[in-house]
């Protein structure tokens, strides 16, 4: 078994900004060289997340919105009160879709459905610098 690792940045503008980096992760598997196996990735961080979605202008508005509801941003959080900021939900959103995600690779490509798309989802309250983590296992 061979095991490749890469990463890229990311500029995200925080409050549920979503980016689609699925191009990102297949571009480390065509330098990875390995064809079959899994690709995991993972992001660096406490208030962001990767998920798989279809990218398009109508789930990129109803996610945030029903994660708000899990998790609204105005609602009073320890964690803030603790450290004095006001990211309390961005922490609650992260950690239940969660910090990395697992996909197969076959035939040297990602191997998600047709609509389906990775992403990295920083739910900070404030633009950040993210960095993605990959590591390619197979052969």
């Amino acid at each position: 078994m061979n095991v490749f690792a890469d990463s890229f940045d990311v500029s995200t503008k925080g409050n549920s900004d979503t980016t689609n980096i699925t191009e990102n992760i297949q571009q480390a598997i065509k330098k990875s060289k390995i064809t079959e196996g899994i690709a995991l990735v993972f992001i660096s961080g406490s208030t962001a997340a990767i998920s798989a979605i279809e990218y398009e202008s109508g789930l990129l508005k109803d996610f945030p919105r029903a994660l708000e509801k899990i998790a609204p941003k105005d609602a009073p959080y320890a964690h803030s009160k603790r450290w004095g900021c006001d990211n309390g939900s961005s922490h609650v959103k992260s950690t239940i879709i969660g910090p990395s995600l697992t996909i197969p690779i076959t035939s040297g490509t990602l191997d998600v459905g047709k609509w389906q798309q990775i992403v990295l989802i920083d739910f900070d309250t404030r633009p950040r610098q993210r960095t993605v983590k990959i590591k390619i296992l197979g052969s």
